[in-house]
């Protein structure tokens, strides 16, 4: 697992950005000499409860990511609304060119803790899995399915504030990492012209 030597500090999404290639080419370098294995923890349980709330989204990498798509990108907000049964309603916002874009989903509990099949996702089989979360300050979010009979994999980084801290970045990191994805699959939203005042939505 890569470390980094900021320390406890967090930053914005911009150096976490170039913090976080930094992370990746050095990780390849290791790579190239040895073969470390990267534990990834698996929750024990979840609390949908606590988890629940506002998520600001603050990193992405995908199988289908490329550089170029942070431009694309806008800063975007999810949140996560409890339902009967222990189900998740998701919901995105983001603002594009002036205009308020959002979607949501259901997330439907399976075995596995944190584990939930995506309905209305237009994907077969679509699954998103809680990775790691401490629910008061970040949550690393695994989704895998099959869109085109292409299988998708992609990594997100929230946070409940617009900032991220050096340790969960390494988490990020390591995750993307462990899912076969490189520093060309990842993207930060483009914060050209905004700023967190101006809110999403």
């Amino acid at each position: 697992m890569a470390t980094s030597s900021l320390g406890p500090a967090a930053m914005g999404p911009l150096g976490a950005l170039w913090v976080a290639l930094a992370l990746l080419r050095a990780a390849k370098a290791q790579t190239s000499k040895t073969s470390p294995t990267v534990v990834i923890p698996v929750l024990q349980s979840f609390q949908e409860d606590q988890f629940q709330g506002e998520w600001f989204v603050l990193g992405l990498a995908g199988s289908s990511y490329r550089t170029v798509d942070r431009f694309l990108l806008s800063p975007f907000i999810a949140t996560f609304e409890l339902k009967e049964n222990s189900r998740l309603e998701v919901s995105y916002a983001m603002m594009r060119h002036g205009r308020c874009i959002t979607w949501s989903h259901v997330l439907t509990p399976m075995a596995q803790p944190g584990k939930f099949s995506v309905d209305n996702s237009g994907t077969p089989r679509a699954e998103l899995q809680v990775q790691e979360t401490n629910y008061s300050t970040f949550a690393l979010v695994l989704f895998q399915g099959r869109p085109g009979g292409w299988p998708d994999i992609r990594v997100n980084l929230l946070c409940r504030a617009w900032e991220i801290r050096a340790e969960v970045l390494d988490r990020f990191v390591c995750l993307v990492r462990a899912k076969g994805l490189s520093k060309n699959n990842v993207v930060f939203p483009d914060l050209t012209g905004w700023s967190p005042i101006q809110g999403t939505c």
